[in-house]
């Protein structure tokens, strides 16, 4: 048990628990405030996905008006013996950890003890051009450092404990792969360099910083670090395959080599409570929230869609701030609308799938609503769920499309489309200029098929086209 998680009390309670086969954290990790139409949606969505990808289970927590609404998890978390996943369990998080080790970095900064413009050399002397790369590149993967762990399986030499300073005087003292600030490339190099710094500038334990400042406040109690010890009988199994073969109980990383970067565990429910509180910048003072959900500029300009430990984007008008997370039989993604207070959190236990992001991207236009797209994705929903029924609002529509809408067309749209019931999603997917005219694509997903549409609309709004097919 990590040291700095609960009292010597609380510790000892735990172990007990544990020893008994009982569950660690409290049953209040179950919520379900939400609209049934939208859990309907967002169930058969993961229920969907993991029965695609055939990964064991999925944890999912949805946040919604800037509160946590809905936790619930599927399939199985353990295979053999057989265990239901239940949102109690805790799973690896892998990298979504670095906004937190990032967040311990903003913190020192407000409290005084650093600023992220400092070099690394201030805190860790030996490294490679320490004296030139700052703590702003190494939170943006600016800094030049080569990755120690770009792989997506556990390598031999990583069964093995490490300690951060064995990783850095192998990784962080070779020469950069480029000038700092000059391009930007993921390495979980930099956030070993950055957990060093939080525990240099604040005398304390990385997860004990952590706990004292984040974890405890916000409510966090299932957090773990699995970097020191591996997870409990009670928790999500790990899982891994060879190509189409079975699942396997996947690997442990050796003690040390996710410090920082990667080691933390939780429930579901939890990364939610932490998702609230970047809605709300309560942790944080603004401009300190400002700095890590701005994107940051290389040298020329040019932008790297990350700001500190989080990438930030713009998803059909909505900003998104997210990150995803792998280690040894995890994988997760953290999905924050912050403008909208919306979040979606998802975890899965099989490494190298992305069945956590696929769920979490399906679910998020889910949670924020129908009315969330642009307005070209909400007039070709409509427009869908109209054909379905076969009918067709004909001031829509330029001459030559009306014609291609006989009653023919309605009824063959009617039949093949009317069963399919409401798509899980529909999202612009291209937008062009032809003959006059915008040309768009969309991308129609259902659990068991992808759709295209494909519309021509006029200046005027009218529209020239709108055609239906099987994705290729």
């Amino acid at each position: 048990m990590p040291k700095a998680l609960w009292s010597q009390v609380a510790r000892r309670a735990a172990i007990v628990f544990a020893a008994a086969g009982l569950p660690i954290v409290l049953a209040a990790q179950t919520v379900e405030n939400i609209d049934p139409d939208l859990r309907g949606r967002i169930d058969r969505i993961a229920s969907t996905v993991l029965e695609q990808t055939g990964v064991p289970s999925a944890s999912i927590a949805v946040v919604k008006g800037g509160k946590l609404i809905y936790t619930h998890a599927y399939g199985k978390a353990r295979l053999d013996p057989p265990a239901p996943a239940t949102p109690e369990m805790r799973y690896s998080i892998g990298s979504i950890s670095k906004q937190f080790t990032a967040t311990a970095i903003l913190l020192l900064q407000e409290q005084g003890k650093l600023s992220i413009d400092d070099p690394v050399s201030k805190y860790v002397p030996g490294l490679t051009r320490g004296d030139e790369v700052t703590i702003r590149e190494i939170l943006s993967h600016t800094s030049g450092y080569q990755d120690y762990w770009p792989e997506d399986y556990v390598m031999t030499p990583m069964l093995k404990p490490e300690t951060a300073q064995q990783i850095l005087d192998m990784w962080a003292k070779k020469p950069l792969d480029f000038d700092p600030g000059t391009k930007w490339q993921y390495s979980n190099t930099n956030y070993v360099i950055a957990g060093r710094i939080v525990e240099k500038a604040s005398g304390e334990r990385l997860m004990d910083f952590l706990t004292e400042h984040v974890f405890r406040p916000l409510g966090m109690h299932s957090v773990w670090n699995s970097d020191e010890t591996k997870l409990t009988q009670v928790d999500a199994t790990p899982y891994y395959r060879h190509a189409l073969g079975p699942l396997r109980v996947a690997p442990k990383e050796g003690r040390g080599w996710m410090f920082a970067a990667g080691e933390l565990a939780m429930t579901a429910h939890d990364l939610a409570l932490w998702d609230e509180s970047l809605i709300a910048q309560t942790v944080l003072k603004p401009e300190s929230y400002k700095q890590m959900f701005t994107e940051v500029k290389l040298k020329d300009g040019s932008g790297t869609h990350y700001g500190l430990g989080v990438f930030v984007a713009d998803r059909d008008g909505h900003r998104d701030v997210s990150h995803s997370g792998e280690v040894s039989g995890f994988v997760s993604d953290n999905e924050v609308l912050v403008d909208d207070s919306v979040a979606v959190a998802v975890l899965t236990n099989q490494d190298a799938v992305g069945a956590a992001s696929t769920i979490a991207r399906l679910a998020a236009p889910a949670v924020l609503g129908p009315d969330a797209g642009t307005p070209a994705e909400r007039q070709a929903i409509a427009i869908y769920r109209d054909l379905q029924k076969g009918q067709i609002d004909r001031s829509l529509l330029a001459p030559n499309l009306s014609d291609y809408f006989t009653q023919e067309a309605l009824d063959d749209f009617r039949t093949s489309l009317g069963t399919l019931g409401e798509p899980l999603s529909l999202q612009q997917t291209g937008e062009d200029l032809r003959g006059g005219m915008t040309f768009r694509i969309f991308r129609i997903v259902y659990p068991d098929r992808r759709l295209t549409l494909t519309t021509y609309t006029y200046p005027d709004g009218k529209l020239e086209q709108y055609l239906i097919a099987p994705a290729e």
